[in-house]
């Protein structure tokens, strides 16, 4: 067997096993071309059925040369994942990473951004350009819905239940559910939707899309990084910024004013609750205040 018959076929059982993005399927696929490409520098002969565990060890060992503990567990994960799959459909006995520790990582804190910063962020948006009043709809959609990067360039005009006080998101796996969204967000949709993306010559298979470029396409997930990245820039804040840093803040802000962890992990699409416990972490106040409140010796 091949690469990259095996990789084609591995990829095929991500997406209709398994039910996984296309970006997930990208990374899980990353992880193994990292490992082919240092068997073609090396002229390592061996395929997906014969490479050995000792072979993998002195990939990984490499790896560990220029990249930090987080990528190599990253890495780590995503090849024993591939030769499960093997072992999984009788290509292979083993898998060559059963004995390969990952390194230990610790636990990383998402970055967030105070209601300040979010304000600032979102009052340096040029209302005069074209894109400005989209721009402005696409902060508050990420910071009022607390939705991924993927959910808000995939959102729809039919995915908008306004009078409900809903929208429909579909996130990983094509998993659906639906998340409140309030007045205000309502109402910067709006002011987009009805005043400016009507005068935007929209291409065939992208008319139902929400969030169009000034081509009449979808936008991408890099474009809504750079938008982000240049309003920071605008207006000086030194914090790492991203989509995700908005997501991150419509969690820790909810848990900040009480909301239940459970809410909190439906809106966010969260499988596990135990994902969603990652913002307890950041907000070691609201810890102080549960055990003052609900402690017996308080």
């Amino acid at each position: 067997m091949k690469w990259q018959n095996a990789l084609k076929d591995y990829q095929l059982y991500l997406n209709i096993e398994r039910g996984l993005s296309k970006n997930s399927i990208d990374n899980y696929t990353l992880d193994v071309k990292k490992l082919v490409h240092y068997l073609e520098e090396r002229q390592i002969p061996d395929s997906p059925i014969s490479i050995t565990s000792e072979i993998v060890q002195q990939f990984i060992y490499e790896l560990a040369k220029t990249a930090n503990a987080r990528t190599q567990s990253r890495t780590i994960s995503g090849l024993r994942s591939f030769f499960n799959y093997l072992v999984f459909e009788d290509y292979r006995p083993d898998n060559p990473l059963e004995l390969i520790e990952s390194p230990k990582i610790g636990m990383k804190l998402p970055d967030t951004l105070s209601e300040d910063e979010i304000d600032q962020l979102i009052s340096a948006i040029d209302l005069s350009k074209p894109e400005g009043e989209r721009n402005r709809a696409i902060l508050e959609t990420l910071y009022g819905c607390g939705l991924r990067v993927s959910e808000l360039i995939n959102l729809k005009l039919s995915d908008l239940f306004f009078d409900e006080g809903f929208i429909k998101v579909t996130g990983k796996g094509d998993k659906q559910r639906f998340v409140p969204i309030v007045e205000t967000t309502q109402k910067f949709i709006n002011i987009y939707k009805e005043q400016m993306r009507p005068h935007i010559n929209i291409q065939k298979g992208h008319e139902d899309i929400l969030f169009l470029n000034r081509r009449g396409k979808q936008l991408t997930r890099a474009m809504i990084f750079t938008i982000i990245k240049q309003l920071a820039e605008k207006i000086g804040l030194k914090k790492s910024v991203s989509p995700h840093t908005f997501r991150h803040s419509f969690a820790s802000h909810l848990l900040q004013n009480n909301a239940d962890l459970r809410a909190i992990q439906l809106m966010l699409g969260h499988e596990s609750i135990t994902t969603t416990e990652i913002y307890v972490h950041l907000d070691k106040g609201h810890l102080t205040k549960v055990v003052e409140q609900y402690h017996p010796r308080k």
